[in-house]
C-alpha cells in the first residue's frame, strides 16, 4: 500500500512539461482531449470500468503518467481495491512478468489515490448529490 504521494508527485511533475507542450501544439492536445474524452465518458461500458482498463494498458506500457493518471481516474469513478487488483491481475496474465513491476506500481498509486481521496472525505464529510 502506498505510504506516500509519489502518484501525485508524478501527476504535479508532469504538469509543467504537459502545458509547454500543449503552448506548442495545441490542436494535438485538443483532438487529443476529445478523444479521451470519447473513449472514457460512460457508455455500455461505464468510466470506472474505463478508467480500470486504461490503468491496466498503462501496466504492460509500463508508463508511470498513465498508470497515476488512470489509478486517479477509476477511484473518482468510485473503483474499490479490490476491483483495480483485479484489473492489473489482467494485464499480468497477458504481458507476463513486467507487468508484475509496473502492476505493483499501478497497485500502490491506485491505493495511495484511495487512501487520499478517503482522507479528504473524512475531512469534509460526506457529499451531497
Amino acid at each position: 500500500m502506498s505510504e506516500g504521494n509519489h502518484y501525485h508527485q508524478v501527476l504535479d511533475d508532469l504538469g509543467p512539461q504537459h502545458r509547454a507542450l500543449r503552448k506548442m501544439i495545441p490542436d494535438v492536445y485538443r483532438g487529443f482531449a476529445e478523444m479521451s474524452n470519447g473513449a472514457l465518458n460512460s457508455g455500455a461500458l461505464d468510466k470506472k470500468v474505463k478508467e480500470l482498463i486504461a490503468m491496466a494498458i498503462g501496466v504492460v506500457a509500463g508508463c508511470d503518467g498513465c498508470i497515476a493518471s488512470h489509478a486517479q481516474g477509476a477511484v473518482r469513478a468510485g473503483a474499490s481495491k479490490e476491483e483495480a487488483a483485479e484489473a492489473i491481475g489482467v494485464s499480468i496474465v497477458m504481458h507476463g512478468g513486467p507487468a508484475t513491476i509496473y502492476g505493483a506500481r499501478a497497485y500502490d498509486a491506485f491505493c495511495e489515490f484511495a487512501d487520499s481521496a478517503r482522507a479528504n472525505r473524512a475531512l469534509t464529510g460526506p457529499t451531497s448529490g
